[in-house]
């Protein structure tokens, strides 16, 4: 894949590394949903998945192919989004990767193997000229397969940079066309990670030959900060993922790094294709689907983030914006006017709305289902917000006919010096259960009876609740985490009752529990 010298390509790996975040599974719908919303937002590679994971993750990559693929639209080069499969380097996984990704008009295949000594020696137990020949032949298969192909050495952070000069060289040889340096668990520093990039690019013959990417991890808080470091010295694609969501303290944030590159012009002499409008629409969407709610002081995309307590500062802005702001909230897709819709709007309006915020329903019925859902929820409310849409649209993300467990009523009783009291009704597969429970509080007695009747066998990890609006007619988001046998999922329901908003994410939880496809870890051992 070609570049120009001043253009930075930005990998999204939200669909494959951001998905290793305990409890932040997605099914294919979901994954489709948030693909979409990254060809609008304009990033130029998407690794979908790592398609020897399990038939699920396939299938997701597959139809993103076959469905996200082709599409052009709102994309500022004309060009449709690189497809990527993520593959161990052997040729059971790179011929799976290839299969899943061949739809899509352009694709990539993305294969890495582990360098580091401690890599090496306690996770794949070969020696270095056993690596060096598996990159050979692992790549060498790729590109008898795809014209784009990506070599990472994984933990290159921690390798030693002589050998690191040696894979690379023969990666290149073989036939790599990008080469991403991926400090694997957040080690390195800003000055070290530069001249890492600066050094192998100076060493290695041909090194112009490939698109040099880094895929940096946050565990030291250092990820942006690594990632601007390398593209300083010369390379130009970063690996990223929306709200720097991934496994451990997560990746690089796409929307910092975009931003950066955009407000510090005379610092980067690069920019991206990036439509930063797009930005918080795509925050949003995947922070509802996936359940991990975005902090308020979060850089860009935080409710706080354009907010100006400060008597001072708001003197400031008031009489000039960029006393204290150093870019437009409008330029990252922040809308002042949230106030969109009400019980009297029509499909159209609503229809609109939803195109304006990034949120693109795979077909009429689905549009139906969300309509008659916000006509309720207006009836509820009156005032329906953003907020409340991409609500009301990610709480259908499990389709009724996918469900094996459907939330169906509740009542409690909760009074003060009594002991509070649920009664659930829910289906599980075609048959209606009712059960009643006490206890400790509403929300504890609502779980018990939903357990009562599921009998998952799962341990509560987290209840979270956030108002979605302001006032007391406010929506609320619950998430809900449950672990069972190793396995983390998120659930995640919405409603003006808190209740009802609690029971609807336990059971999507349930749901996601249900789904038994196995999945592999693409950092294990080949």
């Amino acid at each position: 894949m070609s570049v120009q010298p001043d253009t930075v390509l930005i990998f999204d790996t939200t669909l494959r590394d951001g998905e290793q975040s305990p409890g932040a599974t997605l099914n294919v719908e979901e994954k489709l949903e948030i693909a979409r919303q990254l060809s609008r937002l304009g990033v130029d590679i998407c690794e979908a998945g790592f398609p020897i994971a399990s038939p699920g993750d396939f299938e997701a990559v597959r139809r993103i192919a076959e469905e996200v693929g082709p599409l052009t639209e709102g994309r500022r080069d004309g060009r449709p989004m690189v497809i990527a499969g993520l593959a161990r380097a052997n040729e059971t996984d790179i011929r799976r990767a290839y299969d899943a990704v061949r739809p899509a008009p352009r694709h990539r295949i993305h294969t890495f193997l582990a360098t580091s000594d401690i890599h090496l020696k306690h996770k794949l137990r070969i020696d270095r000229e056993e690596c060096v020949d598996q990159v050979i032949k692992a790549v060498t298969f790729a590109r008898s397969l795809c014209d784009d192909v990506e070599f990472s050495p994984e933990d290159a952070g921690r390798s030693d940079p002589d050998f690191l000069v040696q894979v690379l060289g023969q990666a290149i040889a073989a036939g790599a066309t990008t080469l991403n340096i991926p400090d694997t668990v957040g080690y390195t520093t800003p000055w070290q990670y530069g001249e890492l990039i600066r050094s192998l690019r100076e060493r290695i013959p041909n090194a112009d030959r490939a698109v040099w990417s880094v895929h940096c991890h946050n565990d030291l808080g250092l990820a942006v900060a690594n990632s601007l470091a390398a593209v300083m010295n010369g390379a130009r694609q970063v690996e990223c993922t929306v709200n720097g969501l991934g496994e451990r303290a997560g990746n690089a944030s796409l929307e910092e790094i975009v931003m950066a590159v955009k407000t510090r012009r005379d610092v980067f002499p690069c920019a991206t294709r990036i439509d930063t409008t797009q930005i918080v629409p795509a925050s949003k969407l995947v922070s509802s689907i996936t359940g991990f709610p975005v902090q308020p002081n979060k850089a860009i995309v935080g409710a706080n983030a354009f907010s100006h307590e400060s008597g001072i500062h708001q003197d400031g802005v008031l009489k000039h914006r960029e006393t204290y702001e150093i870019m437009r909230a409008e330029d990252v897709g922040w809308h002042a006017n949230k106030l969109v819709l009400g019980k009297l709007s029509g499909r159209n309006a609503f229809r609109t709305r939803l195109a304006e915020l990034g949120v693109a329903l795979a077909s009429e019925e689905a549009l139906n289902v969300a309509f008659a859902k916000f006509k309720e929820l207006a009836d509820k409310k009156g005032e329906v917000f953003d907020e409340d849409l991409q609500a009301l649209v990610s709480d259908e993300a499990v389709t009724p006919e996918k469900e094996h467990y459907k939330f169906v009523a509740l009542r409690v009783v909760s009074e003060t010096g009594e002991v509070p009291h649920a009664r659930v009704a829910m289906s599980i597969g075609e048959a209606e259960r009712h059960a009643e429970v006490d206890g400790d509080g509403p929300v504890d007695a609502t779980f018990k009876a939903i357990e009562r009747m599921a009998a998952s066998g799962a341990k509560l990890l987290l209840y979270s609740v956030n108002a979605i609006t302001s006032g007391t007619d406010a929506q609320g988001e619950v998430t809900v985490r449950l672990e069972r046998d190793g396995r983390v999922v998120n659930g995640n329901g919405a409603d003006t009752d808190i209740l009802v908003a609690s029971a609807k994410a336990y059971v999507n939880a349930l749901n996601r529990l249900h789904d038994k496809v196995p999945r592999l870890n693409p950092q294990l051992a080949v």
